[in-house]
């Protein structure tokens, strides 16, 4: 979770961690980090009743790797590395957990996004890359809008209206993000 101490020393950004539904209340964004049991922390949520305060927010809502996962419609597991769960439903994506770890950084290009996250459009930065998981668009829906490539071109980010969905890590840390999304890269002086 270290990767979002960036934006505590953003001017005008005040980041803080819910753990029920009430702490949700007044955010501008929701973001749901990475996690290392995706389909547990999912069940956790439900049970904190998070899902529901997540799904009817009325702000942008941001997903990273595990967090991009829980958006989706369905957590696949038939090879027992994570778990099978019914997803939070906001991105169209199904996941499916793989038994090799995919770990590699990478070139990062934002595009196709509109609405709130319209600002990323054409940032260019570097990032990293660390799942099981293999996301695909849902073959019973429109597909989302890709987002985000990776530098081996492969898409790697989806949106759906307010909500994006990311495997990469580490875009708090790049002063493009910080830049495109807050204005500020870095407190003032």
């Amino acid at each position: 979770l270290d990767e979002f101490q960036p934006l505590r020393q953003l001017p005008g950004v005040r980041l803080s961690w819910a753990r029920e539904p009430r702490d949700l209340a007044g955010a501008d964004w929701v973001i749901l980090p990475g996690s290392k049991s995706t389909a547990a922390d999912l069940a956790w949520l439900r049970a904190q009743r998070l899902d529901v305060a997540i799904t009817s927010h009325p702000g942008p809502v941001l997903g990273i790797c595990g967090g991009l996962q829980m958006l989706g419609e369905a957590l696949v597991d038939t090879q027992g590395v994570d778990g099978n769960a019914p997803g939070l439903g906001l991105l169209p994506l199904v996941t499916a957990f793989a038994p090799d770890k995919l770990l590699q950084t990478t070139t990062l290009q934002f595009d196709g996004l509109d609405g709130p996250w319209a600002a990323l459009n054409g940032v260019r930065t570097q990032g990293y890359e660390i799942r099981h998981g293999r996301t695909a668009p849902h073959p019973s829906f429109e597909p989302p809008r890709v987002a985000l490539h990776n530098g081996a071109g492969q898409a790697i980010g989806w949106q759906a209206g307010r909500v994006l969905g990311v495997y990469a890590h580490g875009l708090f840390e790049q002063p493009a993000v910080l830049q495109a999304l807050f204005g500020a890269t870095t407190p003032p002086l």
